[in-house]
């Protein structure tokens, strides 16, 4: 399967049970329609456990997609030290985010604008939030993974992507549902892969990588012979496998994958080029 397939919208009878919910819940929709979601905020613990499970840090840049009041944008400058931009197509909801910044004394580490969230640029980005309708996620889908950089974090609460198995997934019990929500939310951690499909070689060594998303499957060929590999592993740019008695560990950077090679007869680096 393709590290970015083609995503098709989907049916209705396949959506979530708590479909009725998503249709109030959304914090942001697309302008290519009339529609609107009234605005549901994400209950004050989901949003520092979405930036926690997302591993926030001061030297992170978030982008809330759909920012309602610029809660999630506002605790991860106020309680991560992050910094961050908020995009929300309601204008009295962006004029209140940016009040609400400048009360919590965070407006030089963050802001908001008014904008359709599947025209913003996402590139700058390393952490991601989402609380989105499901078709608004399935075409934010493909853009997230060709926008954003290997190891680039997204959360989303209540609905996950379609064909691309999250990397974590929490359930959190909320002391306090607001309306409309019911007392458990559902979140979804991915970390964008790199694309480490192909074949590589080094002295000795010939590699073919099979891709979906971050989980791969890896065939070597090593000094002419084949070789049985396990644990193969892709977080972000991060990549290790075994083959025989080698172990290895690297990154996968464009057109090279380079690192450590273990034996029992010692470590080495390596460096694989890609064919």
């Amino acid at each position: 399967m393709d590290l970015n397939p083609a995503v098709k919208p989907e049916s209705p009878s396949r959506w979530p049970a708590a479909l009725g919910l998503a249709l109030l819940a959304s914090a942001a929709i697309a302008q290519d329609t009339d529609q609107r979601a009234p605005y549901v905020a994400t209950p004050q613990e989901v949003v520092e456990r979405m930036l926690a499970l997302a591993g926030t840090r001061g030297e992170d840049f978030v982008i809330d997609l759909g920012s309602g009041d610029g809660r999630i944008v506002i605790a991860a400058a106020e309680k991560f030290g992050a910094r961050g931009l908020g995009v929300e197509i309601e204008p009295e909801l962006v004029a209140a985010s940016r009040e609400n910044a400048r009360r919590a004394g965070v407006g030089g580490r963050v802001r908001f604008e008014q904008r359709d969230v599947l025209e913003t640029d996402l590139s700058q980005a390393t952490v991601v939030t989402i609380y989105l309708l499901p078709w608004l996620v399935d075409r934010l889908q493909p853009k997230l993974l060709h926008e954003l950089a290997p190891g680039a974090r997204i959360v989303a609460h209540a609905f996950p992507m379609k064909g691309w198995k999250p990397d974590r997934v929490e359930r959190l019990r909320v002391a306090r549902p607001r309306d409309r929500q019911t007392g458990e939310s559902e979140l979804y951690l991915w970390i964008v892969p790199a694309p480490a499909r192909g074949t590589w070689r080094a002295e000795g060594w010939d590699l073919r990588v099979h891709q979906n998303y971050q989980e791969i499957e890896i065939e070597a060929i090593i000094d002419g012979r084949p070789q049985v590999v396990n644990q193969a592993r892709l977080a972000g740019s991060e990549i290790s496998f075994s083959a025989g008695e080698a172990f290895f560990r690297g990154r996968v950077e464009g057109r090279t994958i380079a690192g450590t090679l273990t034996r029992p007869s010692g470590t080495a680096t390596i460096t694989f080029a890609r064919n």
